[in-house]
């Protein structure tokens, strides 16, 4: 295959702690070390939380806005999404930081089950969060923990709720929510082209289904999402040692499936975002 493969690097998170894994960045000067590294080694979106000093989930803008600054400065034409997940902020809080205007934001259109509670996104936040991403120029990834937010997102798309061209990203292996199922997943595809041709899909699996994921993605002309956000681990012993060392491990699967690996310049242009200039 030919169409080069996007690599998304989920750096921090908002669960997994050094306690867990030394190598997870937790402050915004660790954030920035770790994604250039990891842009360095094939990544070109960087998905993006904070945290505060304890390590806990912030929706502070300031730190965000310093975050932002950080990557704009040591990795240049990187795409750079933020989260509007509920983990870091309750309410409008989660989209605080739109106004920054990133290239991207994080957006789950529908509520599903967690490991020990319900992930909240009432049809009015979401909506509000839509209209803050439209107004601030921010290009939405659809995170769908089920087939109803596909469908739920075309429908947006059709009525200009979420204009241009669709980015949808498959969660698979959240305890409670969808399971890494190879039929669910290629049934999500066959989901995505039926409904929206021409948009683009990629998928993140969660703890020890990342890797199964990453090659399920690739092999089938997708794009990809990797980091130490959802998975800590290179196998079942041994820490993964940074965030580069796993977008390697990505970058690895697209040279045996001989799929070039997107520049920020191809990726860019793939999701129909300005380019910016090194």
């Amino acid at each position: 295959m030919s169409k080069p493969c996007i690599i998304c690097v989920a750096i921090t998170g908002s669960l997994p702690k050094k306690e867990n894994n030394p190598a997870v960045p937790i402050t915004v000067a660790e954030q920035v070390e770790s994604t250039q590294a990891a842009f360095e080694a094939g990544a070109t979106i960087v998905h993006a939380h904070v945290r505060n000093d304890d390590e806990t989930p912030s929706s502070d803008p300031e730190k965000f806005a310093r975050l932002k600054e950080g990557l704009e400065k040591h990795c240049p034409g990187m795409i750079i999404q933020f989260s509007t997940g509920g983990r870091s902020g309750a309410g409008q809080a989660r989209g605080g930081m739109l106004p920054l205007e990133p290239d991207m934001a994080s957006l789950s259109v529908g509520s599903n089950n967690f490991p020990t509670r319900v992930y909240e996104n009432p049809p009015d936040l979401v909506d509000w969060l839509a209209s803050e991403m439209r107004a601030h120029h921010v290009k939405p990834e659809i995170e769908a923990f089920d087939l109803s937010h596909i469908h739920q997102a075309v429908a947006m798309n059709r009525d200009g709720r979420i204009p241009g061209k669709l980015y949808v990203q498959f969660v698979m292996g959240v305890k409670n929510a969808m399971p890494v199922d190879r039929d669910v997943f290629d049934y999500y595809i066959r989901t995505v082209e039926r409904l929206a041709p021409g948009a683009e899909w990629c998928a993140a699996g969660i703890g020890q289904h990342q890797l199964t994921l990453n090659e399920w993605c690739i092999s089938s002309g997708g794009h990809t999402r990797t980091g130490l956000e959802d998975n800590i681990r290179l196998d079942r012993d041994t820490l993964a040692p940074s965030n580069a060392a796993l977008v390697k491990r990505a970058t690895d699967l697209c040279e045996k499936y001989e799929r070039p690996v997107a520049t920020w310049q191809q990726a860019r242009e793939i999701l129909n975002l300005p380019l910016k200039a090194a």
